[in-house]
């Protein structure tokens, strides 16, 4: 983790020192006060209901080597500073003080650095990522959500010294933040996941969502003066259709390589004859940079997780990684939480679990997935309501309410409210049965009239915007099971 004497803290953050010794050596960034430890840097964050500020004594007493306010120390904050032997600084944007502290502590690790960002798909890849250059090197990778202008640089001060190589999960949602993140990371290479809907209520378009994520280019050095030794390299998808707008107009101009992984013979890295096992898990072919092929698996299920895993196969054999090590690594996968992992329950059904979040591009692919996975007894779809799609929404729900009439279901059970409504809608005026629809206001409404209704053989695909909190339909029939 990040180590800084306080008096670096000012010429490197720009903060105001107000008090403290600056021989104190920090250890560690936090920004919650509960969670100091002894010599942690504490980051207050002003919120509408709760003012970060208002815990810099708790902070202190716990032992923090330094905290960071917006607004001006209290009489009783710098004397029990200065009893503690502790600093205080004061920023205007904590935000920016992370990102400014996190990208020294980056120039220091001199790591290589991975930058993955898109519409959907990004924690699958980067969990890939990881899992495949975990073999060779000493690897940090974002955890959980932490891939925003807190999470990413509290991600980068919390990896070891001793760090080899690191994967940053890059999200946002609005114009602007990307670049931010990237010129705080610095990335030796980068992954463009897709280019979909999401956030599109928030940038107005999909040309402006590209624009927004190809901002990673931002902080990425140009391939022929790369510090590091390495060729700063773009990977895109092959088959997504902003591709060419991204390299003509923010990889080409930058300098930085392109290449292109897919299901296309024509791209660089290409994965052919697929096949999904009864648990949706995928086997294909392989077809590497150097011309190298060979039969491969994952042990995550969904066709969508193939095109993740060319992304991170891409990347790992520029960097090193051998053929066999690659898929070793591919059968060795362990799925982050409620995204696409097929759940057992004792009653003979099984739930593809998916509710983390949605957009209508992974909506789609999880209908895709029920559709395709063997099922004795009914196929079922729970969906939530999709945030962030502005007035798109109505439309985009009701693609979604069509493609599920499509797929045939025996019943689809919509949760929310207007927005359900427009998917039950359009699933009618496509022809499902009305019979066969339904919807209801939460998710414990769900479980009440459907949670002890799951038979052995059902298959049932779980799927909304985390807002939703679809989970708890999940667990509660899980939980039911047992």
């Amino acid at each position: 983790m990040v180590e800084i004497a306080v008096k670096y803290i000012e010429s490197v953050t720009g903060a105001r020192g107000v008090v403290g010794d600056g021989e104190r050596l920090c250890r560690g960034c936090v920004i919650d006060s509960r969670l100091v430890q002894e010599d942690s840097i504490f980051v207050a964050f002003p919120g509408e209901r709760v003012d970060g500020n208002d815990f810099a004594c708790r902070a202190l007493e716990a032992g923090a080597a330094a905290v960071v306010l917006t607004r001006e120390p209290l009489d009783e904050e710098r004397a029990l500073a200065r009893e503690k032997g502790s600093a205080i600084f004061v920023a205007d944007d904590p935000e920016e003080f992370l990102l400014r502290l996190a990208q020294g502590y980056r120039s220091r690790l001199r790591c290589t650095v991975i930058a993955v960002t898109g519409s959907i798909g990004k924690t699958t890849t980067k969990d890939i990522l990881a899992t495949t250059l975990a073999k060779r090197y000493r690897v940090h990778a974002t955890a959980g959500n932490y891939n925003n202008l807190i999470g990413m640089p509290l991600t980068i001060l919390a990896a070891p010294k001793d760090t080899q190589v690191m994967v940053l999960e890059m999200g946002m949602d609005g114009p602007g933040q990307i670049e931010r993140m990237s010129r705080c990371a610095q990335p030796t290479y980068a992954v463009i996941t897709k280019i979909g809907t999401s956030h599109v209520g928030m940038l107005g378009s999909r040309k402006n969502i590209a624009r927004a994520k190809a901002e990673v280019l931002a902080g990425m050095p140009a391939s022929n003066v790369n510090f590091e030794g390495d060729h700063s390299l773009l990977v895109l998808s092959g088959e997504d259709d902003f591709t060419p707008f991204i390299i003509e107009n923010f990889a080409r101009p930058a300098g930085v390589d392109v290449l292109l992984a897919g299901m296309s013979a024509d791209d660089d890295v290409s994965a052919r004859a697929v096949e999904l096992d009864e648990e949706g898990c995928a086997s294909f072919d392989i077809m590497l940079e150097n011309g190298s092929q060979y039969r491969t698996g994952l042990s995550i299920p969904g066709l969508p997780a193939v095109q993740n895993a060319l992304f991170a196969a891409a990347i790992a054999k520029r960097m090193g990684i051998p053929q066999y090590e690659i898929d070793e690594a591919f059968h060795e996968l362990a799925i982050t939480g409620h995204r696409q992992q097929v759940r057992d329950a004792a009653s003979g059904a099984r739930i593809i679990d998916d509710c983390y979040n949605a957009s209508p591009e992974s909506m789609a692919a999880g209908l895709d997935l029920l559709g395709k996975l063997d099922a004795t007894g009914s196929r079922i779809a729970v969906l939530g309501e999709m945030g962030e799609l502005g007035e798109e929404s109505d439309r985009l729900h009701g693609l979604v309410g069509s493609y599920a009439a499509a797929k045939k279901l025996d019943l689809l059970i919509c949760v929310g409210g207007p927005h359900a409504e427009a998917i039950a809608a359009a699933a009618r005026l496509m022809g499902m049965p009305a019979e066969s629809i339904f919807c209801v206001p939460t998710p414990e409404a769900a479980l009440a009239r459907w949670g002890s209704a799951l038979a052995a053989g059902d298959l049932v695909l779980v799927k909304g915007s985390h807002a939703v909190g679809l989970e708890r339909f999940v667990e509660g029939v899980v939980a039911r099971a047992r």
